[in-house]
């Protein structure tokens, strides 16, 4: 009768042990580089992300201007470099550029309608069109009425014809401070006035109200100073 051993096989059995331990040691050497990983590329930032710098500097027809990010009106344009055209607004009379706008209701929409306190101002590229001081010079007399009225001291007022395209305006000049201005008259809503000067390629268009031509010295100053502040230090 044959007899056969049982320790050849046992010994050719392989423990399930055998098998566990070296994938447990894999799967945590594979979870600790993963984590390391995560680690080292992790954002340090905070969720609210780096604020927005008070001031850019933006080209409009190659010339440089220092513009206050919260005067921007528009988002597109909240961005430094070469622009066509910026918009932007400042409050009246202190200049400063105006805070974040607030959300209006149907509630609120009453209280929203206020009296305009800021003045409006686009800065464009000219591409050589007519200077304003030439349109002011040569283009405007042939509209305006002969007639001119002393509307505040040293403001005088003159009529465009009706059957002009400035029918419905007004042209107000003065010569110290300087100020020209195209204005509307009031109607249902109040009469607006445009103020337009070349600076190095660009053509700044102010706009504010035409009630404010009762202190036409103070806003010829802060047009003067606006238009400095933007331009910032010359070097």
């Amino acid at each position: 009768m044959t007899m056969f051993s049982a320790a050849p096989l046992r010994s050719s059995r392989t423990h399930p042990r055998a098998h566990v331990v070296p994938i447990v040691l894999g799967g945590t050497a594979a979870l600790g580089a993963v984590a390391l990983v995560a680690y080292l590329l992790w954002p340090t930032w905070g969720s609210g992300g780096a604020n927005a710098p008070d001031r850019l500097p933006v080209s409009v027809g190659g010339t440089l201007f220092n513009v206050p990010t919260t005067a921007i009106r528009m988002k597109i344009q909240r961005h430094s470099g070469p622009q066509e055209r910026i918009d932007l607004d400042f409050l009246y009379p202190s200049l400063e550029p105006p805070g974040a706008p607030k959300h209006v209701t149907a509630d609120t929409v009453e209280e929203a309608m206020q009296p305009i306190d800021r003045v409006f101002l686009s800065i464009s590229a000219h591409h050589d069109a007519l200077a304003p001081e030439q349109r002011t010079a040569t283009i405007y007399p042939r509209y305006l009425d002969q007639a001119a009225t002393n509307a505040a001291d040293g403001l005088t007022m003159r009529m465009f014809r009706a059957d002009t395209p400035y029918g419905s305006e007004d042209f107000y000049s003065a010569a110290s401070p300087a100020l020209t201005a195209r204005c509307t008259r009031d109607a249902a809503t109040p009469g607006m006035c445009l103020s337009e000067r070349r600076v190095g390629g660009a053509d700044l268009t102010f706009r504010f109200p035409r009630s404010w031509l009762s202190q036409w010295h103070d806003v010829a100053e802060a047009l003067d100073r606006l238009s400095a502040q933007l331009r910032g230090p010359k070097g």
